[in-house]
């Protein structure tokens, strides 16, 4: 069997993140997976080798690069479906969420979630209607649809009116790297990173969706009523409509005890999760939440959001706030520093949690979809 697949996120360099880690890591065992099957990987730029996952990998670029809203109009709906028109594969899978709406080959289309409908004020008024125009119709002419989540699902269900039994659910997963580390490793990391000092931990680009501003007001109010010397690190790049987030955190009180530290190696990733006190991740709108999981493999005990997919996935292992409320915030950052008990509760907990997840599993869910696609009329 032919498959072509758009590839557009396995970007050159160390430079993965959700979209792209779902992609690399399923991929790579579907790849692996089905040496008897073709991939054709549709690049939009000159790629990095390493993403040549087996001999049953053929590499096409197609230009022009797809970073803006004209450019993956042109990309999708002018080379990629030129290119489908051309080889005719027997299914196209794009894991980004983006589709050709002009071709007969079955796709397989992977929403990841659905937040520009319910916060269309965080996205710009031109990547805003392109999704509110092509996203719905994207699920519709899928032949099936997948959802990294039970929540997203449901959400495909109410927003476009897709048939549930077209939506497979496909989780992501924590990749075998994220583990517990020795004490003497846990120290050296927290006198690198925050003067020997414990420290919550926020990982993920900076940007309205990831909730910082409610999550540095709520630190600030933890400082004031605990005086802990507990600091704050915020770890990932800086994203799209960061300026309010930088505003807040010059006016913070406790500013000194909040670290930037930008992107940081995949090592450095597994290191500041093992020696976090606790994962601060209160989004207020996921689909899934790789964090989530990554902290509870690395045994750091995880606070988290009460709403969409984040229940779902931290599975009772976490200890849940209203992303919405500092007060909330601030009171799930003092639970965790003032009750031991409950917070070796949810390390426990989160160890067994991590075990629902399986890039194994969630590849092979993704190859029943492919053939589901292909064998229905």
């Amino acid at each position: 069997m032919e498959i072509a697949v758009n590839v557009r996120f396995l970007l050159p360099g160390d430079k993965l993140e959700g979209i792209g880690r779902f992609t690399y890591e399923t991929l790579r065992r579907l790849v692996r997976q089905h040496p008897e099957h073709t991939f054709h990987f549709l690049f939009d730029r000159p790629f990095d080798s390493r993403y040549l996952f087996g001999a049953n990998v053929i590499p096409h670029v197609l230009g022009p690069p797809a970073r803006h809203p004209v450019l993956w109009v042109a990309w999708f709906e002018g080379a990629v479906s030129r290119w489908l028109r051309r080889y005719r594969p027997a299914v196209f899978l794009s894991p980004d969420g983006y589709t050709t709406l002009r071709t007969r080959v079955p796709r397989v289309t992977v929403l990841h979630d659905l937040a520009f409908e319910h916060f269309p004020q965080d996205v710009d008024r031109l990547t805003l209607r392109y999704y509110q125009f092509f996203t719905p119709r994207f699920a519709q002419a899928s032949k099936r649809v997948v959802a990294v989540s039970e929540a997203t699902r449901q959400d495909i269900v109410r927003a476009y009116g897709v048939p549930a039994e077209k939506i497979g659910v496909v989780y992501n997963a924590v990749d075998e790297q994220f583990r517990p580390l020795p004490e003497a490793d846990q120290q050296a990391t927290r006198d690198r990173f925050s003067a020997g000092k414990p420290y919550f931990l926020f990982v993920g680009a900076l940007q309205p969706r990831k909730n910082l501003i409610n999550l540095l007001r709520a630190f600030d109010q933890f400082k004031q009523e605990t005086n802990a010397p507990t600091k704050l690190l915020v770890v990932g790049r800086t994203a799209w409509k960061a300026g309010p987030i930088f505003e807040v955190y010059r006016h913070m009180q406790f500013r000194h005890d909040v670290h930037l530290t930008g992107r940081v190696t995949d090592d450095e990733l597994v290191q500041l999760y093992a020696a976090a006190f606790a994962t601060a991740y209160v989004p207020y709108f996921e689909g899934f939440g790789i964090p989530i999981i990554e902290a509870q493999a690395c045994g750091s005990p995880v606070i988290t959001s009460n709403c969409s997919s984040m229940p779902e996935v931290a599975g009772g292992a976490a200890q849940l706030v209203d992303p919405f409320q500092v007060e909330s915030i601030a009171n799930g950052l003092r639970v965790l520093h003032t009750q031991h008990d409950r917070r070796l509760e949810l390390i426990a907990r989160g160890f067994r949690n991590v075990q629902r997840f399986s890039w194994e599993q969630s590849a092979h869910a993704l190859w029943l979809m492919l053939e589901s696609a292909v064998n229905t009329k």
